[in-house]
């Protein structure tokens, strides 16, 4: 064990300071708060080994975070909060009871954030790996607004909504994925097993070899001569990619290609429709002003394309031309939106109409995942079909004029 020196806030609120002997900081900590005491301040005292604690650190930082997790974590913190429990004290159960790492040390690191004086969203800001654009934004918008609770039911709703879409739209793709990594086996297996015998075969026969055969062993030959320049080079595109699609630019021109896709672009659009209203909905119905929905809309989205359009929306809502014409005029938002809003404007009931068009778009994302499942199997076949042809004329046709010319 090493020691580590600590400032912590007893029962009676007093600073208290001194030592105290553990494995780690997290284990610190936990002692520390079985005494009854609120730790401020943990660190691995003079001439300890912090090796425990960056072990830790490390541990915690490759850990992953379920969204069951967030889900629970955010239904515990609303339970504590409508019934009253100081802000403090919540923290303290939470990061007492909770079993994920990288929650409970973020939830460590909120709490000395508070005591600090900064807000909730200040102190969860601090950790975007775990708490989305949308989760911060929401937070916002409840501290705003003073009913922090409300919004974290609301919260609670569209991440266990989300959580469901993401989760059929994967089962959709799981089979279509596996047959997809069979072909690719299969393909791999037959051009650098099969045809090469094959090959060599109708080579000692002196026949002039066909289109698919000869195009099947320049593939071959590809593979086999120039394997790690292909390989490099995958590495180095996917690389090269992943580090732009990290940028904002990047990421726009990744999302506006996605919303182009055949079957997956209308799927991500009316998603995309059923969040924005749904969330519309929520900041208005807790009292949020227009301006400060629309700077919160336009973070939680969840598309930079459609944010991008939503920007410009915005600045015209700001020169007083209402919500609905903007909205005509940016692409991505359908007419079915855009009259709806329009509709509630003039009847001066536009929350309902958002419900109602969150409702309308959520079986709209349901039935488009159905057919999105029953669309690809067809699109396999015709793959499957594609490659085994290919193959097939690569093999028989050779074999054809082998047979013509034993006769």
């Amino acid at each position: 064990m090493a020691n580590f020196s600590y400032q912590a806030i007893n029962e009676s609120g007093a600073n208290v300071k001194g030592s105290i002997e553990a494995d780690s900081v997290e284990m610190a900590e936990n002692l520390l708060l079985s005494k009854g005491y609120i730790p401020s301040r943990v660190a691995a005292a003079s001439g300890a080994a912090p090796g425990g604690s960056f072990l830790a650190k490390i541990k915690e930082s490759l850990s992953k975070v379920k969204i069951g997790d967030l889900i629970l974590f955010t239904k515990q913190f609303r339970s504590m909060m409508q019934a009253g429990v100081p802000i403090l004290r919540l923290l303290q159960v939470l990061e007492n009871q909770t079993e994920n790492k990288v929650i409970k040390g973020a939830v460590g690191v909120i709490s000395q954030d508070i005591r600090a004086g900064a807000t909730l969203y200040e102190a969860m800001k601090k950790h975007p790996t775990l708490f989305s654009p949308l989760y911060l934004s929401m937070i916002h918008a409840g501290e705003i607004s003073g009913t922090v609770p409300d919004i974290l039911g609301r919260l609670i709703d569209i991440i266990e909504h989300e959580a469901k879409i993401k989760s059929d739209i994967k089962s959709a793709l799981q089979y279509p994925m596996l047959v997809l990594i069979a072909l690719g086996i299969a393909f791999f297996v037959l051009l650098t097993f099969v045809i090469p015998k094959f090959a060599s075969i109708f080579a000692k026969q002196g026949l002039a070899l066909p289109w698919p055969t000869k195009l099947a062993m320049l593939m071959y030959q590809g593979l086999a001569n120039y394997w790690y320049i292909l390989i490099a080079g995958a590495v180095g595109l996917i690389l090269v990619l992943r580090t732009y699609f990290k940028t904002a630019h990047g990421r726009y021109v990744l999302d506006a290609f996605y919303l182009k896709l055949p079957l997956f672009g209308p799927l991500f659009q009316k998603a995309a429709m059923s969040r924005f209203a749904s969330i519309f909905a929520i900041l208005q119905a807790s009292g949020v002003p227009v301006m400060q929905a629309m700077e919160v809309l336009s973070g939680t989205i969840g598309n930079m394309a459609i944010s991008h359009e939503f920007d410009r929306v915005r600045d015209k809502i700001k020169e007083g031309q209402g919500i609905s014409g903007p909205l005509g005029s940016a692409k991505y938002f359908t007419p079915m939106v855009v009259d709806m809003v329009a509709i509630g404007e003039e009847s001066g009931n536009i929350e309902d109409m958002l419900r109602q068009i969150s409702i309308h778009y959520d079986d709209e994302v349901n039935y488009a995942v159905k057919r999105l499942s029953d669309n690809i199997g067809p699109i396999l076949i015709v793959g499957l079909a594609a490659v085994v042809g290919f193959f097939a004329l690569a093999i028989y046709m050779p074999m054809w004029d082998m047979t013509k010319m034993a006769h």
